[in-house]
Order: C-alpha cells, then structure tokens, then sequence
C-alpha cells in the first residue's frame, strides 16, 4: 500500500510553525528542506520529460539523452511509454533524483507552439493514455512523476502573465481530461501548475487545483509551482503546496505571519505539510521508508535506440524503402542536421548525453562497404554553436577542454573549475553567481579549416571577446522578449571576425559581465563560446550537394529545425523549414530521383516538396541513438513504427486553429473543444498528413468490427511478407447530435504485431469518457453512436453502431 496523508498526522505535531512553511518552499534550485528531527531528506526534483538531467546541467555528468516526446507518443503503444517511464526512473535513481517533472502533456493547441515536441498530441485521449503509462512507469521504481503544466499552458507567448479564456466544457473535455487519467488511475505523486493564468486566476491561486484535481480525482500528492510561478501569499490560501525553487521566495516567513494573523488557517499549511510528508516517503526521503531494492536490468542506450525508430512515422514511400544495405554502393548524405542533428528541443528539458549518433554516423556505420558522401546542402544553424571538444585544450592543465572563472568586482577569483565543453549552463550547483562581477572562459581553439570564421559567445549581457589577447568585439547582447527562461537558455549572440589556419592554436578569451537577475534566477546563467555559421555562398552549398547526389544511387536529405525554432520559452513565428533546405530538398531530388528525406523536427514543417521525393520519413528529435536508429529503419533492419499524434498541414494558411499570441494579455480558446483534427474535419480541409496516418513496410486487412459501449474488437491480418507493427484506430461519431460535437474523436487505440501472414482478434479499450460530454457535469446524449475502426482519422473501412442510454 502506498502511504497516505493521513499516515503521518502523528509526525504533524512534532513540528512548529516555522519548520512547516521552511519545507513548503525549495532550499536551493532542485531540492528541498530537510527535517532531520523528524527523519526526513531533501529531496531533489530534475527536469526529465525526455532524459533526466539531474541537479546539476554539467557535460562532467552526463545523462540518457532519450526521443523527444512527439517521438514517444508517434509509437501510440503503451509498453513503450511505460518502458519510458522506467528508463526515466533508472536515471533518476543513478543520479540520486526523488523527483522527474514530468511528463509534459499540454496540447498541441497550435502547431506554432514552441514547445511543442516535448508534449504528446492534439488528441487528449492519446495524450492521457500514454501519459498515465509514463507515470506508472516512474513511480513503480520509487521516484516521483509529475505531469505538468497544469493547466491550458498551450503557448509560451508571454507565458508568465497570459490569461487564457476557456469554456468548462472545453477544459473539462479537453484539456483536463488529458491530466485526468494520470491521477485518478496511475495515481502521478505531483503535478505541477503552470505560470498562465485560467478564466482570471493564475494557476497557483485557481480553483482548478482543488476542483477537479483533489475533490474529482482524489489527488492527494504535491502540487509543486512551475519554478518562480507562486508569486503572493495568495496562493497559500489554494490548492498549491510546494513553491520553486528556493530558499526566497512569495511564502517564507511572510506566509508564517499570514498564519499567525489569520489571514491564512494553519489547517491549510498542515495539508499541504501532510501531502509533502507521504511524498518523502513515497520516495524514500523519510525514516522508516525506502525505494524498492528490485530494479529491472533495462538497457537505457538500446531502449533510445528502439524508441526512436517506434516513434519514426514514414508519411510517404513510392515503393523506395526499405533499402537493401548489401546492394548499395554509393549513398550521398545531404543536410546540416545530417551532421549535427538535433536530438533534443531546446530549454528546461535538455540533457547532456555522453555522446550522440548522428545521421551521418549512423548511416557510415551502417555501411561500412559503401561510399557514404556527406555534403552540407544548406545551413540551418543560427548563432554561436560550441567548439568541439577535440579543437579545445584548457590552457591550465593542458588537457582538452577550458578553463572558467568567475570574478569579483576587484578582480579577485571567487571559484574556477575545468569544463569539457563550450555550452554551459549553471542552473543550481556551485557557482557563486549572484556575488560574481565577470565571467571568464579561456581555451585553447585549434581550427581544422583555414579562413575566416566568425568567433562569438552567446549569453546575456555585455561581453568581451579576445583572440590571441587581441580585443575583437566588446558588445551587449540584449535578450528578446521579456521571458527570463528564453533569455536564459536561448540568448542572443556576439561574434566578430577572425582569420585562421588549420593546426594554428589560437588563444580564446571571453569575459562575460554577469547581469543581476531577480528571485529564484539570481544563481543563474548561461553562455556558449564558439562559431557562427558561414554563410557567404548559399547557392554553391546547393551545388555541391546535387554534385553528390548525381554521382550517388540514393540521397539522403535531413531538414530540420534549429534551437531559435523549437525551444521553451517562446513560440515560433512560422512553420517553414530555416535557411534554403526546400531549395536544397527540390534540387537534390532534380537531379537523383531516389531522394528519401528525413525531418529532423519535433514538431510540425511545411514539406512543399513532399509528393515530388520518393519517401518522406519524420523523426523528430530522435535521442542520442537517433543515427543508429534513422539507419535501422531505413535499411529496414526495423520496421518504421510511428503514427502522426498530430496533423501536419499543407499551407499555413490552412491550419484552423493557430493564433498563440496574447491579444491585450488574453489568449481565447474560441474554438472551444475543436482542436487538432476535429478542427480540420470541421473545417473540411486537407491536410499533408492527418491525424493518425503512417506507412510499414508491410500490408493489413482489418475486419470484423464489434463494439459494445465500453470496448470494440477486430479481426487482424498481416497480408505482406515481413513482419510489422499495426495501430488500430477507433473513432466515435453522433450524427444528428443535439449537442455540439467534433466529426468524429478518437475513442481508443491498441498496437498489434503480428509475422507474415499471421491473423488474430484485437479487442480495444474505449475510453470511459467516449460517450459523454460536459454540461455542468459528465452526461450522456441517449441514442445511437457510430464507431469507425481504421488507421487514420480519415482511413476508416469499418464500421459498426453503439446504443448508449
């Protein structure tokens, strides 16, 4: 039996005041208070929605970089969700980790929202049930999930302060509903409120924290604050019980006076006390209670390599794959991301991988018999990428890598360590940042390519850079917008110009006047010193890559994203691919007609040469195994196992709801419960891809559909020659409806595998919501309902009617 707050009523009076509210705000970054009197740890929290970085962001302590989330919910598949949860809690057990915050399962409202791959859908079904195997996942290895951001943080648009307007029904139907199952069935230890504000209230202070959270759903674990999001006492007052990070914060010692006066009951600090209580034990941070001993032996590497290629969704294939590995010869790889891919989105969620498998180096390892070309094609990169490792010796130990220190205002060094990389990021750990004046990153640069490069550090605030002790640039990078997360994972860039020579040593120097930020970012900060992209010749770029296209008997092109594109903190102004890549896609495929294109995105691009290439394969941000994996399924060594949990458009233009901008502060979820592909179904709009839609490299007949109002079964036959992987797909429809209604909505999901020939019955869970809806509480419209069985929103051959009373 997991503990309850009411097992530790006993251990509530043993404590004052003043030792209640100390827990309920964090010590420092990632952890909290301990109590030792009592026999309860800090405990620490880490972002982890697609890896678990751990309480310090440090490549010295390097983590499991796995698929991003849009990854994980293409596979459809629950076993892997849950695998994804108990990977995610092996690491966090590795790295001394109590807490995961995650997963994250807002919607994908808008396709312009920035943080989009690291959520699951459009679909609140789907995005519940993989969530709700996420946590069972993580919590069954004692350590904490936390689905966040609760709730309607859809956008990242003026985050902090936006007021989003939403109908009940649509939260009720929607939004909520994808939180809904990961409490009230795998009972999630935390959720975490987000900055937005609902109907008026921001989320710390909202009603929706107790109705439907604790009263509906029987929550009784932690509502933890998205960090710096409790702002006032008022929040003491709600459902909020853990506000981040520490020690300052809104509550302290303001919130003990509130008590003591009465402005806030004490009986409303003990619950909160209580529920902080039986997560300590849940975790093992209490006396008396501890962590299952049994661990499962799961290989975290080979599990990011198979979960990128389940979550990889071939949209389009004209007979070109699989690709025999013994017969090719010549392959030309084309792309900056096929070289320097994106295994992850940018922001909070990132994690530092021991190291990563690039298209390129998958491919080559691959084939080790084949001429395996590569060619730039088009820079997508924008501003200060690092150096790598291998071109950098720390001037003080003669080592790779540099040598950082952080300054008094006289001059005087305060603390100074040894990295091995350029990027660097300090969010909690060591570093005396709020008592530091300047910053100072000095490494040895050793270029591999002799020119002009452009030498530049990213960061916030006025820098200085210097080669060889010379002043190059002295410049104030000043963020965009106003969002402190965007300005500090995603800063602007300085750079200047530097002429050099391939094996000529030059001496880096930047010097970083560390700004003065407030509350809990105040031991924050982040720079990256290295080179910008060079962009000179864009057109001989192209060139050169349909040279080696011609010459080759496939192509290969990775498009993608970069991180000013895809990243927490703000959203994204256009669904075009960066640079010239479509250029780069349309001449490449000119000249080699057996041209498979890879999306390295983790979120949805416009593809306007999709029908012109010969397969279209999206991966999204595939982890550190992403190579590996992207040649598995190409060389069909697996199946390509993916499904769109999203629709891809054509047009912009076509996309029915899009607008995430803040209009006087608000952002209105007008179109109530239509969202995703019931929005395109309502507004009679083809998409590229829909909802639901990807290829094998196999064949089905799907048959028999029998339903009754909870499930619905078919008969399944795999008609092709190999093996495969099938998602069968149920949709609900009430025609003539007296209540407003989607088309047709997702009731539920089930995966079958299944050898060559193979047959066998499939019976699908509908999920308990399928044939109510919300008007002042859950009901039903009695009558007939028609289920759809398929494997998109749109391929459906079956179907069959439900009676529901």
């Amino acid at each position: 039996m997991s503990p309850t707050p009411a097992d530790f009523e006993g251990l509530l009076g043993r404590l004052t005041l003043e030792e209640k509210v100390r827990i309920l705000t964090g010590q420092d970054f990632w952890s909290t208070h301990p109590l030792p009197g009592v026999g309860l740890r800090s405990m620490v929290l880490s972002d982890g929605p697609s890896g678990v970085r751990g309480p310090v962001w440090d490549e010295r302590d390097p983590s499991l970089n796995l698929p991003s989330a849009t990854a994980l919910s293409s596979s459809w598949d629950l076993g892997i969700a849950h695998r994804y949860g108990v990977v995610s809690a092996l690491e966090a057990r590795r790295k001394g980790v109590d807490v995961v915050l995650g997963p994250t399962i807002n919607l994908h409202r808008s396709p312009l929202g920035g943080r989009h791959f690291e959520a699951f859908s459009e679909d609140p079904v789907l995005t519940a049930e993989l969530a709700a195997a996420y946590v069972a996942g993580v919590q069954e290895l004692g350590v904490g999930a936390t689905p966040k951001h609760y709730i309607a943080n859809d956008f990242e648009t003026d985050r902090f302060t936006a007021d989003v307007v939403v109908s009940e029904r649509a939260l009720r139907e929607v939004y909520l509903l994808a939180f809904e199952k990961a409490v009230t069935e795998s009972s999630a230890w935390l959720v975490m409120s987000a900055y937005n504000s609902i109907n008026g209230a921001t989320a710390s202070e909202n009603e929706l924290l107790e109705t439907p959270l604790n009263s509906e759903w029987g929550f009784d674990g932690v509502v933890v604050s998205d960090w710096t999001a409790v702002r006032s006492l008022e929040s003491a007052k709600h459902s909020q019980d853990l506000a981040m990070p520490g020690p300052i914060g809104a509550w302290g010692d303001a919130l003990v006076e509130a008590v003591r006066s009465g402005e806030v009951k004490e009986d409303a600090i003990d619950r909160k006390v209580l529920r902080l209580l039986t997560l300590a034990a849940r975790v093992g941070a209490l006396e008396g209670f501890e962590k299952p001993a049994e661990v499962p032996d799961l290989d975290g590497v080979a599990f990011a390599r198979s979960a990128a290629a389940e979550g990889s969704v071939l949209v389009r294939n004209e007979g070109e794959l699989p690709w025999q590995a013994s017969t090719l010869q010549r392959v030309a790889v084309i792309g900056h991301n096929a070289r320097d891919a994106r295994t992850q989105g940018g922001g909070s969620a990132t994690v530092i991988p021991t190291s990563v498998v690039s298209p390129l180096d998958g491919l080559r390892a691959a084939l080790p018999d084949a001429d395996v070309s590569y060619s730039l094609g088009a820079v997508v990169q924008e501003g200060v990428a690092e150096l790598p490792l291998t071109t950098m010796t720390n001037p003080a130990t003669g080592e790779p890598g540099a040598r950082v220190r952080f300054l008094a205002a006289d001059g005087a060094e305060l603390f100074a360590e040894d990295r091995f990389s350029s990027a660097l990021v300090y969010l909690g750990g060591n570093a005396p940042i709020s008592d530091t004046a300047v910053f100072e990153f000095r490494t040895t640069y050793t270029p591999v390519e002799s020119g002009s490069i452009q030498l530049g550090f990213a960061s916030v605030g006025r820098g200085r850079i210097f080669a060889d002790d010379k002043l190059l640039r002295e410049d104030t990078a000043v963020p965009v917008g106003t969002d402190l997360g965007a300005a500090l994972l995603s800063p602007p860039s300085i750079s200047a110009p530097v002429e050099v020579t391939a094996g000529r040593p030059i001496d880096v120097r930047v010097e970083l006047e560390v700004p003065k930020l407030h509350g809990g970012l105040s031991e924050a900060m982040s720079v990256t010193v290295g080179v910008e992209p060079k962009v000179s010749d864009p057109q001989a770029l192209i060139d050169e890559a349909v040279a080696a296209a011609r010459a080759a008997e496939v192509a290969v092109v990775v498009v993608g994203t970069n991180s000013k594109v895809e990243s927490e903190g703000y959203d994204r102004s256009t669904l075009a691919l960066p640079g010239r890549q479509d250029d780069l896609v349309q001449a490449v495929v000119a000249a080699n007609p057996r041209t498979v294109v890879v999306v390295n995105a983790g979120s949805p691009v416009l593809l306007p040469w999709r029908d012109d290439v010969a397969a279209v394969l999206l991966t999204y941000f595939g982890g550190q195994e992403y190579g590996n994996a992207l040649a598995d399924v190409l060389l069909g060594v697996v199946e390509p196992g993916g499904r769109l949990p999203t629709t891809w458009p054509r047009e912009e233009a076509d996309v029915p709801v899009i607008d995430v901008t803040p209009h006087d502060g608000v952002v209105r979820y007008d179109e109530g419960i239509h969202i995703g592909y019931r929005a395109w179904l309502r507004a009679g709009t083809e998409p590229a891809f829909e909802f639901g839609h990807g290829l094998g490299y196999t064949t089905w007949s799907v048959s028999d559909l029998h339903a009754t109002a909870t499930t619905a079964s078919v008969t399944v036959q795999n008609t092709g020659e190999r093996s495969g992987k099938h998602v069968i797909q149920v949709y609900a429809e009430r025609p003539g409806s007296t209540v407003d209604r989607p088309t047709r909505w997702l009731a539920g999901f089930g995966v079958v595998r299944l050898d060559a020939g193979e047959s066998r019955d499939v019976t699908i869970p509908l999920h308990r919501r399928t044939f109510e809806h919300w008007d002042n509480g859950w009901t039903r419209e009695p009558g007939e309902f028609i289920l759809r069985a398929g494997s998109s929103v749109v391929e459906l051959p079956l179907s069959t009617r439900v009676q529901v009373h």
